[in-house]
């Protein structure tokens, strides 16, 4: 491990200047195989280790890690779908314990957009098992959640993509809209605190002290459908003692940012827990795409299940895959 200085700001510490670029000119006159040497730098608390390609694009941890942290091109994306006309593909299966299909949603929607207001037309459904109750609503609790995230039922007004500074606001909100806020907090901003969630609200905050050290941070880089990427992961530790493992809610979350405007273009996301009253084993995946200047999602995957005592447990994959914007 190379060895470390502190730099201007207090909270921040890197791989001495002088230092890397002396081991670059170094490495430069050995054979190719010798050349592929990951190295470390220290961000506050959290070692974050620097894949060898990484270290000759000369990237700017400290402003990279700073940036992933105030990001909002994931979340204005899927503003964006406040003020865009779109197709939707919706893909909704419930499974039983042993992976065999319970009850099913398949259908083609189309959002339309004019004057401010947005509303939604199915233009084709099939439904299968018992998705639904005998007064149409729905069965499942994860089911009705994805719906209220990518279903309009009404026709809304007033919406815009508008990213503020002022976040989620849980404040008057209960039972799903409650819940809807909580998911979007965990989907948008992942690594963030979310309050309201017992056992778990504070393990998830990422770059937070106590928390971060858990983790390691890598930093890479690879194409993504034809772009080059800077492509940023976070795993556990293998070192962990079993209680700290026990602190473990990301087993793994893989952001993939495009170099020429540090847009994220993918991430997925690999979650589980266990609090004794509820818990939960899920996987998720988003890719964008872009509409004229609009960054916005062109498929989400979620393949999980929840798990709330004295309620049983719902195991679902769910899939939206999002074309034809207009605006």
């Amino acid at each position: 491990m190379p060895r470390t200085v502190p730099i201007s700001r207090p909270w921040t510490r890197l791989v001495c200047p002088l230092g890397w670029i002396l081991v670059c000119c170094f490495c430069s006159t050995l054979p190719s195989e010798l050349q592929a040497q990951d190295s470390t730098v220290r961000i506050a608390n959290q070692v974050v280790t620097l894949k060898e390609v990484v270290i000759r694009s000369k990237l700017n941890v400290a402003a990279f890690i700073d940036r992933i942290r105030k990001d909002s091109s994931f979340y204005k994306a899927f503003k964006n779908l406040k003020i865009l006309g779109y197709t939707g593909l919706n893909d909704i299966r419930m499974m039983d314990k042993r992976g065999k299909l319970k009850a099913s949603l398949y259908s083609r929607t189309r959002q339309q957009v004019a004057k401010g207001c947005r509303w939604m037309k199915v233009l084709e459904q099939q439904v299968t098992g018992d998705l639904f109750n005998r007064n149409g609503n729905w069965n499942y609790y994860t089911a009705q959640l994805y719906a209220s995230l990518f279903f309009a039922t009404d026709t809304i007004c007033g919406d815009n993509n508008i990213v503020g500074d002022s976040g989620f606001d849980l404040a008057g909100k209960s039972g799903m809209e409650k819940r809807k806020e909580q998911l979007k907090m965990l989907i948008f901003d992942p690594g963030a605190r979310i309050p309201g969630i017992p056992f778990i609200g504070d393990k998830i905050a990422l770059f937070d002290e106590g928390v971060s050290d858990r983790y390691d941070f890598i930093i890479d880089m690879a194409p993504f459908r034809g772009e080059m990427c800077y492509v940023f992961r976070i795993i556990p530790r293998g070192d962990l003692s079993a209680s700290e493992k026990n602190q473990i809610v990301f087993n793994e979350m893989t952001t993939w940012f495009r170099i020429s405007d540090w847009d994220i273009v993918a991430r997925t996301y690999d979650l589980s827990y266990n609090t004794g009253i509820y818990d939960f084993a899920v996987t998720m995946q988003v890719e964008m795409t872009r509409f004229k200047e609009f960054q916005v999602p062109s498929l989400i995957r979620y393949n999980g299940e929840w798990g709330l005592l004295f309620r049983k447990k719902e195991r679902g994959v769910f899939t939206a895959t999002l074309f034809d914007f207009t605006q």
